[in-house]
């Protein structure tokens, strides 16, 4: 089965980056218990200060769907929403959707002998 992966590219105040870290760590909490498989939430390391990611795969957009009605009803879910708005660190975000390429996902280094 492939997997629908979210990728949510966020465009972040870089004097807030704090508080989105916050935000992405309680997604940690919240997006596994709703029903997605939680890949991470990246934050800018070095380069563009003001581009961060989340990436949430499901088995299918119908999943996604279910997934995004759970969320919408969990208390915490909102609360998290609730506190990205009140603090306004979040200047925009975008939603893309997109399958693995078969053979590509995950492969462990391979190091020369």
């Amino acid at each position: 089965m492939t997997m629908i992966t979210c990728f949510i590219r966020y465009r972040i105040d870089p004097f807030q980056r704090e508080a989105f870290q916050t935000y992405a760590e309680n997604w940690g909490r919240i997006i596994p218990r709703c029903g997605g498989h939680l890949l991470g939430y990246f934050l800018p390391h070095e380069g563009t200060n003001d581009i961060a990611w989340g990436l949430i795969g499901f088995d299918s957009l119908a999943a996604y769907e279910r997934y995004r009605a759970r969320l919408r009803s969990d208390a915490d879910g909102r609360a998290n929403f609730a506190f990205a708005q009140e603090k306004r660190f979040i200047l925009r975000e975008t939603r893309s959707f997109v399958t693995t390429v078969a053979g590509t996902f995950c492969l462990p280094p391979q190091m020369a002998a």
